[in-house]
């Protein structure tokens, strides 16, 4: 499945939860809800993945997460849920 391809899902994913539920909610309501209908839609996606910092080849926990990373290629980040 190309990015394209998969990008077409989350966006459609993305709209049925807005539809569903409207305007006006915590975003972690709308992060839960997308993170359900895109494992519905036969999407592979892990939720709070952390990410860490690499400085001079040494591996570091900065407590970076990413909200959503979908089929290992594709992240979504807060504020591009609403």
């Amino acid at each position: 499945m190309t990015e394209n391809e998969i990008s077409e899902k989350i966006i459609g994913c993305a709209i049925q939860v807005h539809r569903e539920l409207g305007p006006g909610l915590l975003e972690s309501s709308y992060e839960e809800c997308l993170y359900f209908e895109l494992l519905q839609s036969g999407l592979f996606v892990e939720k709070q993945k952390a990410l860490p910092l690499v400085y001079k080849e040494v591996k570091l926990d900065c407590g970076y997460r990413l909200d959503l990373l979908i089929n290992f290629n594709v992240v979504l980040l807060k504020g591009g849920i609403k």
